[in-house]
């Protein structure tokens, strides 16, 4: 809608503009040519009678009246913008009731208007640097009951009431907002804060003196249609003395809380303490009572079973001395064993020692009777043979000598003598001594 207000809009002024352009345009063609005929009776010198060029109006007058027709339907429509409220201001009636919410209305052309008004919160603040300002807003200063000035920083969020726009534009200053929250305000606190004192108002009874300061606010301003969301009371500036002396109070209250906090917990400690002795003292009775009770339990049991037990300990007793008894007989008989055993053996060890001795006779007559018959054997071979003895000492001397044996009667053979010196001599003498020691002693 708001673009079909426009181009009604723009065709009304151009329609306005064509009737305007169309006399101007008539009025110039004239005069140009006024300036010629008079250029032409300046250059011929004779005065002619020339008609007058019509100017067109009646055309003109048409369109001018025919353009006010979309400028007349473009004032009549009325865009209300989201967040927005309307009240209709009539040149004959006044501000009419009722409000124009957000959308398209139509109201009477060159009659009637529409005042809008913003229906969303507002903030309105004191103590505090608006966004983007360099500067910082007063605090709101106000008395206390001492006399002493305190400067607030306080923010009120409030709405204009949308029922009640109609009131507001005929009867309150324009901006209404404006003009009528920051004296209610300053009024509602000036008001409230010489009932309190500095320390109340800036500590124990701070979120009274807000609550009652919100309710004032709200109650003067709801009846000029102004709706109070919140009152907030963010900062307290108290006097550089107080404050000082303040400060240093509190300091001295936080440091009685502490030592206040500090004797509760000692307190709890000692209680505690206390509660754990008795807690363990009742545990201990209740743990002797019941080693008590278990002793007393043990001694009926132990009572009893002896009943039972004595019988049978008798019994292990006697089987003991059986048990014993023939261990005892046992140990004698195994010694008997033990002797009897050791008797046969050493007569078997005798057995045998006999046997090995008889066997060692055997053996060694038997080695002697070889010997005997090899002896025998030998000297009749040597008898036979007497050279042997010869090439036994000559094997026996080295083991490279070479033996030839030769006929011992060869008279012409030159060893006969060579041999002969050899069995003379003294080493070959030793010789067959050393070999003859062991045969006899054999």
């Amino acid at each position: 809608m708001l673009a079909l207000k426009m181009l009604l809009t723009i065709a009304g002024v151009l329609m306005l503009a064509a009737a305007l352009f169309i006399p101007i345009y008539g009025v110039w063609i004239r005069y140009r040519t006024a300036r010629r005929w008079e250029k032409e009776e300046a250059a011929t010198g004779e005065a002619q009678k020339h008609e007058p060029v019509e100017i067109a109006w009646r055309g003109p007058m048409a369109l001018a009246i025919a353009a006010c027709l979309p400028l007349l339907i473009a004032a009549s429509i009325v865009v209300v913008p989201s967040g927005m409220g309307g009240v209709t201001v009539s040149q004959i009636g006044g501000t009419e009731p009722g409000t124009l919410n957000p959308g398209l209305h139509f109201v009477t052309p060159m009659i009637e208007s529409v005042q809008i008004f913003d229906l969303r919160d507002h903030l309105f603040t004191t103590g505090i640097a608006e966004e983007g300002a360099k500067a910082q807003r007063d605090a709101l200063h106000v008395q206390s009951r001492e006399g002493l000035n305190i400067g607030l920083a306080v923010t009120v969020r409030y709405r204009l009431d949308p029922n009640k726009l109609a009131s507001v534009q005929a009867h309150l200053p324009q901006p209404a907002d404006k003009e009528l929250v920051p004296p209610v305000v300053a009024s509602a606190w000036r008001e409230l804060a010489p009932s309190y004192t500095v320390r109340e108002i800036f500590s124990s009874k701070r979120e009274e003196v807000r609550m009652q300061a919100a309710n004032t606010i709200t109650r003067k301003l709801a009846g000029d249609g102004i709706i109070v969301e919140e009152v907030m009371l963010s900062d307290i500036q108290l006097p550089v003395e107080y404050a000082k002396g303040l400060e240093g109070l509190l300091l001295k209250e936080q440091e009685d809380d502490e030592l206040g906090v500090q004797t509760d917990i000692q307190q709890k400690h000692v209680k505690i303490a206390e509660l754990e002795a008795q807690a363990e003292a009742a545990q201990k009775v209740k743990m002797a009572e019941g080693e008590a009770q278990s002793r007393v339990v043990e001694a009926k049991g132990e009572a009893d079973a002896m009943q039972y037990t004595l019988p049978l300990k008798q019994k292990q007793i006697e089987q003991s001395k059986l048990e014993a008894e023939a261990r005892k007989e046992a140990t004698i008989q195994n010694a008997e064993a033990d002797a009897q055993a050791k008797v046969i053996d050493s007569k078997a060890e005798l057995e045998r020692r006999n046997l090995l001795a008889d066997a060692e006779a055997s053996r060694i007559k038997l080695i002697a009777k070889a010997n005997a018959e090899r002896m025998t054997s030998e000297a009749e071979l040597l008898n036979k043979s007497p050279l042997l003895i010869n090439k036994i000492v000559a094997e026996r001397l080295s083991d490279k000598i070479q033996v030839v044996m030769v006929p011992s009667d060869g008279k012409f053979f030159f060893a006969n003598d060579v041999f002969k010196n050899m069995a003379n001599s003294p080493v070959v003498k030793q010789e067959m001594d050393n070999e003859s020691e062991p045969k006899a002693g054999h």
